[in-house]
């Protein structure tokens, strides 16, 4: 049951950045700048990507905006920074195709490319809405010709609060809605024979999202669809409640082999996202980037002080990449609770640490002043 299994995509080449098939969940970002401002979107993108993000996003909301782009790719690049950069476009077809020349990858929403034929509010008949699908074809094929040429990959993005008003119409704001807009555009890319695409479908209401991409998943699978999927729950706020929404939602698909590559959205400087998301994947065995600790919430059978005990195993360990260290007050907890673990530091009695090599007692009793070095030693050896 700890096997995390994952779903299986294809692999698609953001840059020099793999998204899918065997590449590992990529982190990313997205900046909060004005693209107009040069210096400072390569400033921020810099911070973002020295943090750990592996993928930039910049919003591009209109044509100038993506034409600046172009400067700040060319800055980056000439300043050491190769790091893939996204556009993403919220309602301009016009700057998608311009972005699409400067770019690795171009977010786009399906309603970019929808012009309305309705004059009134009535529901869509099946002519007018195979109309519409039509003029959204025409030019949506065009916005794929540019991103051939460029070798630039896309992002089908749906929103839960901005589906179309022909998807909306026919299907209401429900997680069908969305599926249903994302699918009719990988259906054109399937006809245009293109396949540099990653999927999405997000919303600030974490149920709705874990449900929404669910459903994607399964008609995925049905049309023969693998995409690689880009899993976060929209204005998820700041602080604690923020992570706490991002966990929940980026967290339930990840368990699920669902997922391959994430945003954590935050009210904060985007920076602040990424040790967020990984720790996430951390948290569902999706990417193993550092050490993992095992502690008990302490209670009257602890036998040394915990928290000051926790911190100083950290700051011995935490340089280490893949381990599962536990750090239990008692015995009571210890040989039992700590399973999963590959070493445990485990109170014996006042002042006494006994450690363990997984299921094994390896030193016994050991004065608590020397159990942090002995850890180390025992951790050494095994390397």
């Amino acid at each position: 049951m700890d096997n995390y299994q994952r779903r299986k995509t294809i692999a698609v080449e953001v840059g020099n950045v793999g998204i899918g098939g065997d590449n590992p969940v990529r982190v990313q970002s997205m900046a909060t700048t004005d693209t107009n401002d040069i210096e400072a979107s390569v400033n921020q993108a810099i911070r973002i990507i020295e943090a750990g993000a592996e993928l930039v996003r910049f919003t591009a909301q209109g044509v100038r905006e993506a034409e600046s782009l172009r400067l700040i790719r060319e800055e980056l690049r000439k300043r050491g920074y190769m790091t893939p950069l996204i556009a993403d476009i919220h309602f301009n077809s016009a700057a998608a195709e311009v972005a699409a020349q400067y770019v690795e990858k171009v977010r786009i929403n399906p309603g970019n490319f929808v012009k309305s034929i309705k004059k009134d509010f009535s529901d869509y008949t099946d002519e007018e809405f195979e109309q519409e699908r039509l003029l959204l074809r025409e030019r949506f094929v065009n916005f794929l010709n540019i991103c051939k040429k460029h070798d630039t990959a896309i992002r089908i993005g749906v929103n839960h609060g901005s589906l179309s008003e022909r998807m909306m119409r026919r299907y209401g704001d429900t997680p069908l809605g969305m599926v249903e807009s994302c699918l009719e555009l990988l259906r054109i890319c399937r006809e245009e024979h293109f396949d540099k695409i990653v999927v999405s479908l997000k919303a600030s209401n974490t149920t709705l999202m874990v449900k929404a991409v669910r459903l994607l998943v399964e008609r995925m699978d049905a049309e023969d669809f693998h995409y690689p999927l880009h899993l976060g729950v929209t204005e998820a706020g700041d602080g604690e409640d923020g992570r706490i929404k991002s966990a929940i939602g980026i967290g339930s698909l990840l368990v699920d082999g669902i997922g391959d590559t994430i945003r954590v959205s935050l009210s904060e400087q985007p920076e602040n996202e990424i040790p967020v998301a990984y720790s996430i994947l951390q948290a569902t065995r999706s990417r193993i980037t550092k050490t993992e600790y095992i502690a008990c919430p302490s209670c009257g059978r602890t036998l040394f002080d915990l928290e000051t005990t926790l911190r100083k195993v950290k700051a011995a360990t935490q340089h280490f990449v893949g381990l599962k260290i536990a750090v239990m007050g008692c015995i009571v907890n210890g040989p039992g609770e700590m399973v999963d673990a590959d070493y445990g530091y485990v109170g014996a009695g006042r002042g006494r640490i006994s450690l363990y090599k997984g299921k094994d007692l390896i030193l016994k009793n050991i004065p608590e002043e020397e159990a942090v070095e002995k850890l180390l030693d025992l951790i050494h050896k095994k390397s």
